[in-house]
């Protein structure tokens, strides 16, 4: 089947994955908050390695592409209260624990975290951090805005313990730049990402995204261009996920602003080739690494990981997310934080979790969410014979078939790999196995496409 055709087949809503079951399909009972610090200190006690991940919702503008939970303020006396909150939550989990916490990874993320002074952020981290044991081969790192992330940021950062800096580009031309309400310039890119190495960051994000309004292959050229000339160590380069129906400001531009279908899969497939040119070398879905980053070398060894944060080489059972929006797993359960700031700041205030909504997961969800991981992070899976025998095994099967007639994944014994026409379709792949979404399909939009 030529592109054009596998296009149109397969450029459909599809889910993201960073969880099976995906969100919108989790039990609609609220899970007991009893129940979830159960599960957590049962999970503790095999090993007390974690993942912390920080939701810091504050921006001072509204980039309109943005599909995060975030909060528009430019007054930052926001800062303090909303760190204080963020400790007292993690208060709530750490005395559950019998033993100190090791933390394998922490990651600030947003919202924009350098919205927060450098000052006020090493002053509640480390607070937070001296109650944690941390490794030497931790990874800490954070998201940064170009036009608000200081030299301060970077050194006061590195200085307790930072190593990773993950920066929020999209595009680097200002024409579409000023289409989507974000400001930033070339200079500040280039003074973080030399800042971050004269500091010994010892790995360097650019976060791109193609699908932009009236974004074109001149524009994807040009960005490419420059990470050829600044080297970042890594590239997310994220589809643009076009959800008006969630996100309002993305009614900013209209669908005949986008570019869709053939001319949006062009846009990647550029990007694409021209990154491997750069000497950059792709990891499951829309990341690209150095062979000498840590996140290339974990996927070339099979042990590459995604959870809520995305793509990580460290895979701990427990990730505690903190703040309002906040993920947090373990290998049995999900739980999500209230999405309302002010609820969650009441919730945290007066002693109890901030639990808006969780799921529990069985053995076929545990199984399922699996071969999903398993698809995304090696471009292939296997499973016990029996796996296909439950409720929708014929439907997989069928659908298998059709994957591997239309040449996206050459099927092996109780297995797949995906070939590498089915790289770019990792989404498709997954949604086989997706029996929540097929027992659910949605007659209304809630997710973005899958191209």
């Amino acid at each position: 089947m030529n592109d054009a055709k596998l296009l149109s087949k397969y450029d459909i809503p599809t889910p993201r994955y960073t969880s099976y079951p995906t969100v919108p399909f989790w039990q609609t009972e609220p899970i007991l908050e009893n129940d979830w610090k159960n599960s957590l200190i049962s999970s503790f006690s095999k090993s007390p390695q974690l993942s912390l991940y920080l939701h810091l919702p504050f921006c001072e503008m509204l980039c309109t592409y943005c599909g995060c939970n975030k909060r528009i303020t430019k007054n930052h006396r926001v800062e303090k209260p909303y760190l204080e909150t963020l400790l007292k939550e993690w208060h709530l989990y750490s005395k559950e624990f019998k033993t100190t916490p090791v933390l394998q990874e922490l990651h600030l993320g947003g919202g924009t975290p350098t919205f927060f002074s450098a000052e006020n952020l090493v002053d509640f981290l480390t607070k937070l951090m001296s109650e944690m044991e941390i490794p030497a081969d931790a990874d800490l790192s954070f998201e940064a805005h170009p036009s608000s992330t200081t030299l301060s940021h970077i050194e006061q950062l590195r200085e307790i313990g930072f190593n990773r800096l993950s920066l929020g580009i999209q595009d680097f031309s200002v024409d579409i730049l000023t289409r989507i309400n974000r400001f930033q310039t070339l200079k500040q890119i280039e003074n973080i990402t030399n800042a971050a190495r004269l500091n010994q960051y010892k790995s360097i994000n650019y976060d791109l995204i193609y699908g932009l309004p009236g974004q074109t292959l001149a524009h994807i050229r040009h960005n490419i261009a420059l990470i050829e000339k600044l080297k970042p160590d890594r590239i997310a380069f994220y589809s643009y996920a076009h959800v008006p129906w969630v996100k309002p400001g993305q009614r900013a531009y209209a669908e005949k602003d986008l570019p869709n279908g053939i001319e949006k899969q062009s846009l990647f497939t550029l990007g694409k080739q021209l990154l491997i040119e750069a000497g950059y070398l792709p990891i499951g879905m829309d990341h690209f690494a150095l062979a000498t980053d840590d996140l290339y070398k974990a996927f070339s060894k099979k042990v590459l990981h995604r959870n809520f944060m995305g793509y990580t080489p460290k895979d701990t059972s427990i990730l505690i997310g903190l703040g309002v929006s906040a993920i947090s797993s373990n290998e049995n359960n999900y739980i999500q934080n209230h999405r309302d700031l002010e609820t969650y700041q009441h919730k945290v205030e007066n002693g109890q979790l901030p639990i808006e909504k969780g799921h529990l997961l069985n053995f076929e969800e545990q199984e399922t969410g699996r071969q999903i991981k398993n698809i995304l992070c090696r471009y292939e899976t296997s499973w016990d014979k029996t796996f296909l025998d439950a409720e929708f095994g014929d439907n997989i099967k069928f659908d298998l078939n059709d994957l591997e007639k239309d040449g996206l994944i050459k099927q092996i014994e109780n297995g797949l790999i995906v070939t590498d026409s089915g790289k770019s379709y990792l989404r498709n792949i997954c949604l086989v196995f997706d029996n929540k979404y097929r027992a659910n399909k949605p007659l209304k939009p809630l997710f973005s496409k899958s191209v």
